[in-house]
């Protein structure tokens, strides 16, 4: 009995020795990446690029699967209740965390409570593209243009709540003026109608939209970020273009379940962040148009708490919905 009672006592050290060990050893098999939108999309190519060095780093394969639907939110779902062993991560952009808990009625998961932040990667800005046949050639002249023809304009976007979306809808409602929105399926589809002339502009992804611009077939007047970027220098930013405080980008980062043990996201974070910093890696996304970020757990968590806020007023003041 007292061997027994021995045995039972020093159990938790036993399990949790073990669990320290497995910590230790971490990455023993392939690790899973999840990503909420289609292959060759821009979430896409930031997981593939972010996998393969991992792969590298660690001679274990990291698998890039693809769950697409509700916003995001069918992947998102399956990461948050997987086994907290870091062996299942989420590629997600920063919309389908800070805007989707505001869109729509009833989360499958709760963003913040049942996720944790590992680093917010990289970030890429929308470009305000116009179709050629429309005639302005400025921010200004846009505004004015819309004030004119009131519900005349429309902008496309890859689908109701996306960035290109809030855009938008942020645009209106700081320039009081009425545009009206086309959702699509995809960003493929909204160029094609953008370049056939059936839409007017798009608040488009630049890594989709810069080549058009760059080929003449349709004309870029701003970006969405808050600073200009690398890409495009001559591109002023919203906010520089009369709307102070105008930030829509297309960010993405990456995230474990809750309760992953804290020595897993550490190492999961430090291996990112050297990874995001290697010459070839920022070379790339440069050429994607999007730009590195690799923040702490700790920065990333608050951009996220702060955003949700933010887009819930925007989202209450138009009354969009994810059925929209």
């Amino acid at each position: 009995m007292h061997v027994i009672a021995a045995l039972l006592a020093a159990l938790p050290f036993f399990l949790t020795a073990g669990d320290a060990i497995a910590q230790s050893n971490y990455p023993n098999k392939p690790i899973r990446m999840v990503v909420g939108f289609a292959p060759a999309g821009p979430a896409d190519l930031i997981a593939r690029i972010i996998g393969d060095k991992l792969t590298e780093a660690w001679g274990q394969s990291v698998v890039i699967e693809n769950v697409t639907g509700a916003g995001a939110n069918i992947a998102g779902d399956r990461v948050a209740k997987a086994a907290p062993d870091g062996y299942t991560l989420l590629l997600a952009s920063l919309a389908q965390l800070t805007i989707n808990p505001s869109l729509y009625d009833k989360m499958p998961f709760d963003t913040v409570k049942d996720l944790i932040p590992i680093t917010q990667a990289v970030f890429t800005p929308n470009i305000l593209a116009l179709n050629n046949d429309v005639p302005a050639k400025s921010v200004a002249e846009l505004v004015a243009l819309a004030r004119a023809q009131p519900g005349q304009l429309t902008f496309g976007s890859a689908g109701v709540g996306t960035s290109q979306h809030l855009a938008g809808e942020l645009f209106k409602s700081m320039a009081h003026v009425d545009i009206r929105h086309v959702p699509y399926r995809g960003a493929a589809p909204v160029i094609t109608d953008l370049l056939g002339g059936r839409i007017s502009m798009f608040f488009g992804n630049i890594t989709s939209v810069l080549p058009q611009v760059q080929d003449g077939k349709l004309r870029a007047l701003a970006v969405t970020s808050p600073k200009r970027v690398a890409a495009t220098p001559e591109l002023p930013t919203l906010a520089e273009s009369g709307f102070p405080g105008f930030d829509a980008t297309a960010s993405f980062g990456l995230m474990a379940p809750a309760g992953t043990p804290p020595a897993i996201i550490d190492k999961l974070h430090r291996e990112t962040v050297r990874i995001l910093a290697l010459p070839e890696v920022r070379k790339r996304f440069a050429e994607l148009g999007s730009e590195v970020i690799g923040n702490s757990p700790g920065e990333f968590s608050a951009v996220i708490k702060a955003e949700i806020p933010q887009w819930a007023k925007l989202i209450k003041e138009t009354g969009i919905r994810a059925s929209d």
